[in-house]
């Protein structure tokens, strides 16, 4: 066999190996993506159970929202807020629904008065706002008291009292039932 057909098979073989061994990383680099995405739905359902709102029909028609406390102790749930997907956290002690301002422009909210709101992180300033309507699942309130916090981080809404007052609420366990009375 001469010399060049042999560097020329030697070649042709690193070629192969060469793209072999691209296939292993895409393979490795495929796996660690899926890996990613599954481990990231995971989180998230860790973070917000209430995704997807559990719904019962008790007594006398009256409808009930179950939510699961997540891993940190807290109840999240997907609503709306004039038309617009908002995740909420439930806050007792939050006097008003408060609304990031990134939140109150999407809905549309006014400014209708300056005020300050105590938080977790000190005063801030504030403004009151009123909501025309506020969903969480199949509970509906309209005309609903808010604040528009705009040094407010992030996109969740704190469901404050002025939507839970209206509600009875049931804690058992790790579930928090909400109906209207």
């Amino acid at each position: 066999m001469s010399s060049s057909k042999r560097s020329s098979d030697l070649s042709d073989r690193r070629g192969y190996h060469g793209i072999g061994r691209w296939m292993v990383y895409g393979a490795w680099l495929l796996l660690l993506v899926l890996l990613t995405l599954l481990f990231s739905q995971w989180l998230d359902r860790q973070n917000n159970p209430n995704r997807q709102l559990a719904k019962l029909i008790v007594q006398d028609g009256v409808t009930e929202v179950v939510l699961k406390r997540n891993r940190a102790g807290h109840y999240l749930a997907p609503g709306v807020i004039n038309g617009v997907d908002v995740n909420f956290l439930l806050d007792t002690g939050a006097t008003y629904v408060a609304v990031p301002q990134s939140v109150a422009d999407r809905a549309g909210l006014s400014r209708l008065a300056s005020t300050q709101s105590q938080t977790a992180n000190g005063i801030t300033s504030s403004w009151l706002s009123e909501i025309a309507e506020v969903r969480l699942g199949p509970i509906v309130m309209r005309d609903v008291r808010a604040t528009i916090i705009p040094a407010m981080p992030g996109n969740e809404v704190l469901l404050g009292m002025s939507f839970l007052k209206h509600l009875r609420l049931e804690q058992q366990g790790d579930s928090l039932s909400l109906a209207v009375p």
